[in-house]
């Protein structure tokens, strides 16, 4: 998937994106930081990479929705010395012998490295393989605008602090985080045959019981409703079976 690198500088920059995204910006001092920009009501508008270079924060994002991002950003700005800004910067990951400059992917430790200069594309590593093992969503497939981070997966895979204090959805989030028993949410499944990303997919009895989506091997990734997921499950041709009780 296409990346786009933004710059954001000025005096103002950190505090900027402190108070908007949903991860800790303290932790950049240690290599790249997972966030997403949420809307007020908590739900997924981006998700990014975010990454300390000199005065200024480098923002790693896929291409289709780096321009809704630009904008929602502006809007935030209203008078703080911030600038938000294109680069020519491509991404280059791997699995493999990791470059000198590589730094390491704070989701997951099987996902890699990423680097970021003139050369993109990756070292052959089967990343879909790779993120269905592991339950790690992607921008655009799993991660969609109705969906609520912490169902996809957010604080297992280091996008979430809730000790950083305010920013945009976080009243929604921290609530499901500590008032609400999550009833459903995205999970490996076993399958059997194929079917298109976005199959419902349903109960022996017919009852709709969530989507399908990744698919690699005899595994995929799905979001189901955690009380259906007993039992034989079917997303159109494909047999789906869950570990979820």
């Amino acid at each position: 998937m296409a990346r786009t690198i933004l710059a954001i500088t000025g005096s103002d920059a950190r505090e900027f994106l402190q108070g908007l995204v949903t991860n800790d910006l303290a932790k950049l001092d240690h290599g790249l930081v997972y966030a997403a920009l949420l809307t007020p009501q908590g739900k997924y508008l981006a998700d990014f990479l975010l990454l300390r270079q000199g005065d200024a924060i480098w923002l790693d994002v896929a291409s289709d929705l780096a321009p809704m991002l630009i904008q929602r950003l502006n809007m935030y700005k209203l008078r703080a010395d911030v600038a938000i800004t294109g680069t020519d910067l491509k991404v280059r990951r791997g699995t493999g012998p990791a470059p000198a400059d590589a730094l390491s992917d704070p989701r997951h430790p099987a996902l890699g490295w990423r680097t970021y200069g003139e050369q993109d594309g990756d070292d052959g590593s089967d990343f879909d393989a790779i993120r269905v093992a592991h339950c790690i969503p992607e921008t655009g497939i799993e991660l969609t605008p109705d969906t609520f981070i912490l169902e996809a997966g957010f604080e297992r895979l280091n996008g979430v602090d809730f000790r950083k204090g305010c920013y945009v959805g976080q009243e929604v989030t921290a609530r499901m985080k500590h008032k609400a028993e999550m009833k459903k949410g995205l999970t490996m499944v076993r399958i059997e045959g194929r079917a298109p990303v976005g199959t419902e997919i349903l109960t022996a009895e017919g009852k709709p019981a969530g989507r399908l989506y990744t698919q690699s091997g005899e595994q995929a990734i799905a979001y189901l409703r955690f009380d259906r997921a007993g039992g034989a499950l079917q997303a159109g041709a494909a047999r789906i079976q869950s570990d979820v009780n």
